[in-house]
């Protein structure tokens, strides 16, 4: 009986072990041709999921010698903190680590093939140069931003599908996370150290990185890695996920269309910049366009006549920093036609962005504010304080909002710019029937485009309709990559009556 309320017990406790654990998702990615598999997880006494990641074809045995000859290589090849500063000298520090690398998994694995041998010094260069596990990471599209608190604690990552989420990977030491934002400092020419203990740098593609060192933060060093992403929303991702409804960006396609200048504002991570790339796509292809920007974000279709800027902070010494203002006083005399402003914060930057509108550019620019109300209040008041004659310039400002809670990104207003620089909503978004809907009529857009355009209101309102049979279209087609997007706009402006046919006929465009 004894025997039998053991085994009762243990056949117990092996089901309560498996639910802890609950698998919310799973995937796999390439990291540099190593496969790696990825788990998100819900696991007991945990408030958050965890993110695992795991290298399918490493033991827990391979992966310590693999330590072992990483620390051999350090002792033989000199590893301390590497200056990479340009592609070409990367690749001769990787093939000096490569013959070196070979000579260590010749000797610690002579009989494995020669196939596993070159994933396993693949695997060694991205841990022995660079961020190490971090690189893994940052190769998973998924992935928005890459968080390192302290050693203390496991790495956090932001994911598109699930939020914050815990990771199974951390750094050693405090000293590795000051390794790292030593490392990338060098690579921008900058320093991190006690007398400059904050870091802000653009890496690679345009991955924006933040670290801080002790004291300043005073539970640990830390790094944030912002991702700049390989694959840009376009406007067919916005309708399937419900970002945006087909009415709402046929109306504004038609004001771009006809060069009305818009503020796209919107709090914190609400999806601001993805939405100037998004309606970027809209523009001719017959026309130049100017990006201004801190961190490269936007991405057009390579149709696109596109010239873009970025700003450049200055050096240790204070000097050599090109301002956003800089590059906006530039850009007009480079003649554009569309001008894109990455975001507004200072009051120069926006007298600059309203004088370019007065003198006949069209501009497009993002902002910090929650509300139409908002965006009008903080423009028009200190610290920006722009003369309330100057803002009707602007004919539409567009609200993009997130939800924390759910992670939703949604269009939440789209309201025009009245002659007494007043906002007034017309498409207002609905949470609990998570709709945009009309809330006013249009007292001065439909007046701006029936002026510049010269059709009438029920011309504009067929246009508009013929403009919402092409966005679901490219929804139905599934056509959602950039240059696909701006492939089908440029045929629209060339040749309307051809991709009519198309789309009519619910067929397959020819690319």
């Amino acid at each position: 009986m004894a025997k039998k309320k053991k085994e009762g017990k243990k056949k117990l406790s092996s089901k309560t072990k498996k639910t802890d654990v609950s698998v919310i998702d799973k995937y796999n990615f390439k990291s540099k041709n190593i496969p790696i598999e990825i788990s998100i997880l819900n696991k007991k006494k945990e408030f958050v999921p965890v993110y695992q990641v795991s290298i399918s074809q490493i033991s827990k045995t391979t992966e310590l010698i693999l330590e072992k000859i990483r620390q051999q290589l350090i002792k033989q090849v000199n590893l301390g903190i590497v200056e990479i500063k340009d592609q070409k000298k990367s690749r001769v520090i990787e093939e000096k680590f490569k013959k070196t690398i070979h000579v260590l998994v010749n000797k610690y694995f002579p009989d494995t093939e020669e196939k596993t041998k070159d994933f396993l010094i693949t695997y060694l260069i991205q841990k022995s140069l660079g961020l190490g596990n971090i690189e893994i990471m940052m190769n998973d599209n998924l992935i928005e931003e890459i968080v390192i608190n302290s050693a203390k604690e496991p790495i956090w990552i932001y994911h598109k599908k699930h939020g914050w989420l815990k990771t199974n990977m951390n750094v050693a030491t405090e000293d590795q996370t000051r390794h790292y934002a030593t490392m990338i400092g060098r690579q921008v020419g900058r320093q991190i150290n006690v007398l400059e203990p904050l870091l802000d740098a653009h890496i690679g593609l345009g991955d924006r990185v933040n670290a801080t060192i002790m004291p300043v933060s005073t539970k640990g060093n830390t790094i944030t890695f912002r991702k700049f992403s390989r694959d840009p929303f376009t406007i067919t991702h916005f309708l399937r996920f419900k970002t945006i409804s087909t009415s709402a960006a046929a109306l504004i396609w038609l004001s771009m269309q006809f060069e009305l200048s818009a503020i796209i504002a919107g709090g914190t991570a609400s999806g601001k910049t993805s939405t100037l790339n998004v309606l970027a796509t809209f523009f001719p292809p017959n026309q130049r366009i100017i990006s201004i920007e801190d961190t490269r974000e936007v991405r057009l279709p390579k149709f696109l006549h596109w010239v873009p800027l970025s700003t450049r902070i200055a050096n240790a010494e204070g000097k050599g920093e090109i301002t956003m203002e800089d590059l906006l006083v530039n850009s007009l005399r480079m003649r554009p036609d569309r001008i894109l402003v990455g975001e507004v914060r200072r009051k120069r930057e926006a007298e600059t962005l309203f004088e370019s509108i007065h003198t006949g550019h069209s501009c497009y620019a993002t902002f910090h504010a929650n509300t139409a109300e908002e965006t009008v209040r903080r423009l028009t008041n200190p610290p920006i304080d722009v003369p309330k004659s100057m803002l009707p310039a602007i004919s539409l400002i567009i609200i993009q909002f997130r939800n924390r809670r759910t992670g939703q990104r949604r269009t939440f207003q789209v309201a025009e710019i009245l002659d007494d620089a007043t906002a007034n909503v017309l498409l207002q978004y609905e949470p609990k029937k998570d709709v945009l809907v009309q809330k006013n009529k249009s007292k001065s857009l439909m007046e701006k485009l029936t002026l510049f355009t010269g059709l009438s209101k029920s011309e504009i309102n067929k246009d508009l309709k013929e403009k919402e049979m092409i966005l679901n279209y490219l929804l139905k087609q599934n056509i959602d990559k950039v240059d696909s997007v701006g492939r089908v706009m440029a045929e629209y402006y060339t040749n309307k009556k051809n991709l009519m046919t198309f789309v009519k006929k619910n067929k397959k465009f020819k690319f």
